[in-house]
Formats: structure tokens, C-alpha cells, sequence
């Protein structure tokens, strides 16, 4: 089970740019970005919405997982991370950027729900076909702090699998944005 991963990165800010943009590129069929903010990716990915769309119109499903800027685990999350740029701010950024795909076939979003919001804040999974990258979320830190994985699927029932898994149950309970 553990061939599954491809590589460990001690940060997630340590994984460079070009994985992210090579996975969303060669993504054909399904992306899934279930991170809680997921507000980076517009940052280190030029032209992201372009990408984005071109690749819904192509045929590939996109969906965002995101936290409820207006909930109260996120109110919880900015007292421990006690940061300036808040998770609902990091949110709305995302939710900005998402504005922009909101009439494009394919691109789906939806918040976690009020249930499952304290294991969505916790575990950031970004699925991109039979590739992944998994974020625990250290205790106290940012995202851009915690650990990495980038798994590549291998066998049934594997790492990839468990968290692919996590992010569908997570998308049913969840509500449309």
C-alpha cells in the first residue's frame, strides 16, 4: 500500500508549483480540489480559471469542496491559526475565482457540511484522476505549513483509494454553493 505514495513533502509550500499545474494538466477525467480554503491555488497557478475552463469544456468534471466562510468551525480555525489573512477571507477568495466558472458545464462547488466541517478543516485532499495530494492539518498551523503527500493509485483499496474516498463522502453531505 505504501508504493502508493510518490512523494512526501514536509510542507505543502514545499511542493513546488509545476506538480500542481502538471497534475491539473494531465488530468482528463476528474478533479477534485477539496481542500478548506483552497484560495492558493489562484495564486500559484497562472491563469487558473482559464485552465480550469478549458478543461470542463474538454470533458473533465471539476469540483470544489470548500468550508462555509459564515461557519462556526471556520470561526474556530481563525482563533487557533490567529493569522490576518482569515480563513473566510482565504475562502471568498476562492469563492471569487469560483464566480468566474459559475456558468461553466462541468465545474461543480459545494460547502461541507455543518457536520463534516471539522474533518473537512482538518484533511485537505486534491484529487487530479489516479493522483492526489493530501494535507493533514497540523494542530496549530496554516495550510501552507502542514505536511504533504502525493499519492499516484496502484491497487484497490490503497491510500489513494481512503482519501479519494473521504472527499466523496464529504461531497454528498455537502451543500451547493
Amino acid at each position: 500500500m505504501d508504493g502508493e505514495i510518490v512523494r512526501s513533502y514536509p510542507y505543502r509550500s514545499a511542493c513546488p508549483s509545476s506538480v500542481w499545474g502538471e497534475l491539473t494538466e494531465g488530468a482528463g477525467q476528474d478533479i477534485a480540489l477539496a481542500g478548506y480554503t483552497n484560495y492558493f491555488l489562484w495564486l500559484d497557478q497562472p491563469a487558473y480559471v482559464d485552465t480550469l475552463r478549458r478543461k470542463a469544456e474538454a470533458g473533465c468534471r471539476i469540483r470544489f469542496l470548500i468550508g462555509d466562510p459564515e461557519g462556526e468551525v471556520t470561526r474556530q480555525r481563525e482563533a487557533v491559526e490567529d493569522v490576518t489573512l482569515s480563513v473566510s477571507t482565504r475562502i471568498r477568495v476562492t469563492l471569487e475565482h469560483l464566480a468566474k466558472l459559475s456558468e461553466v458545464p462541468g465545474v461543480e462547488a459545494r460547502f461541507s457540511g455543518a457536520a463534516d466541517a471539522v474533518n473537512h478543516v482538518s484533511l485537505s485532499v486534491f484529487r487530479f484522476d489516479h493522483d492526489a495530494l493530501v494535507t493533514p492539518h497540523l494542530a496549530r498551523g496554516v495550510g501552507h505549513d502542514s505536511p504533504m503527500l502525493h499519492l499516484r493509485r496502484q491497487e484497490e483499496g490503497g491510500l489513494f483509494d481512503r482519501f479519494a474516498d473521504h472527499i466523496e463522502e464529504l461531497w454528498e453531505r455537502g451543500r451547493t454553493i
